[in-house]
């Protein structure tokens, strides 16, 4: 639960699509001006989604992991912000990120929300760039591993020839 009462679960797309488009279409297409089209695209069915939800089950914010690691489309609605529910829906998709295996995710925040994921740990990282009409950053968070285990599986697939 975040500081507002506000739960961050889970989502598919395949059955929450309707609840996620609604909050998206909110921030992004009608309050940003992000094209419709550029809104959607073929990497939602393939990602993994988070949704804030009220205790009524009314979603007021989503954002996804691509199988990449890039954790994108982080939005809440308006009358939602500043209440902490952005920031426990990036910390459920790092977490996610981890038990995948990942050891780092990134993002291209908003020039705007760079303090925000500052806050969270990310790095910014180059020069800033043009994405939907909107100035932003790239940012990555090294996140690691979540144990010695992992880590020593990593060690031994990713660089056998350096077993002692």
């Amino acid at each position: 639960m975040t500081p507002s009462g506000i739960a961050v679960v889970p989502a598919r797309w395949e059955d929450d699509h309707a609840a996620i488009e609604t909050v998206r279409r909110a921030v992004f297409i009608l309050e940003q001006g992000v094209p419709e089209h550029e809104e959607w695209d073929a990497t939602d069915p393939v990602s993994r989604h988070a949704l804030a939800v009220t205790p009524k089950r009314d979603a007021v914010g989503t954002a996804r992991l691509e199988p990449a690691g890039k954790i994108g489309r982080v939005a809440v609605l308006p009358q939602y912000r500043g209440t902490g529910i952005g920031g426990a829906m990036v910390g459920h998709l790092v977490d996610l990120a981890r038990t995948l295996g990942l050891t780092q995710v990134r993002l291209n925040s908003q020039s705007s929300a760079i303090g925000f994921y500052a806050r969270m740990g990310f790095q910014a990282e180059g020069p800033e760039f043009m994405e939907v009409g909107i100035p932003h950053r790239r940012m990555v968070l090294r996140i690691g591993y979540r144990d010695e285990q992992q880590a020593e599986r990593h060690r031994n697939t990713e660089h056998p020839h350096d077993r002692r």
